[in-house]
């Protein structure tokens, strides 16, 4: 169903931008060098039909847009950090192995006879 609702979001984008590209910003656009639809509708009533089409279209990609988050396929979420799971599958995998002590492996600092650390 998400792709499928994906490829409409994409034909009504396309036919969107078609239809804009097609429109004038003063109303005249590509609609009236076209005689056959003036002839048939008059140039107001194609401009008029322009508009329409052009909300119609926005309006449907931003309602399926909308749907659409209904149907993304989710996958589960881990309870744990991915670095907390490698330590728990690690431990798993060995349960005698025993995590380094950082701490006692340094050396005490030693002071010379001046009082300076070395």
């Amino acid at each position: 169903m998400h792709v499928f609702i994906s490829i409409l979001i994409l034909i009504a984008s396309i036919l969107l931008i078609l239809i804009v590209l097609i429109q004038n910003s003063k109303g005249g656009g590509l609609a009236s060098g076209f005689s056959s639809s003036n002839q048939i509708m008059g140039v107001r009533k194609t401009t008029d039909f322009l508009e329409k089409a052009t909300w119609s279209l926005a309006g449907t990609v931003i309602v399926l847009s909308i749907v659409i988050t209904a149907f993304i396929p989710r996958t589960q979420q881990a309870s744990q950090s991915e670095i907390r799971q490698q330590v728990n599958e690690a431990i798993s995998i060995d349960p005698n192995a025993i995590a380094p002590d950082f701490g006692t492996a340094q050396q005490p600092l030693v002071s010379d006879e001046d009082g300076d650390q070395e």
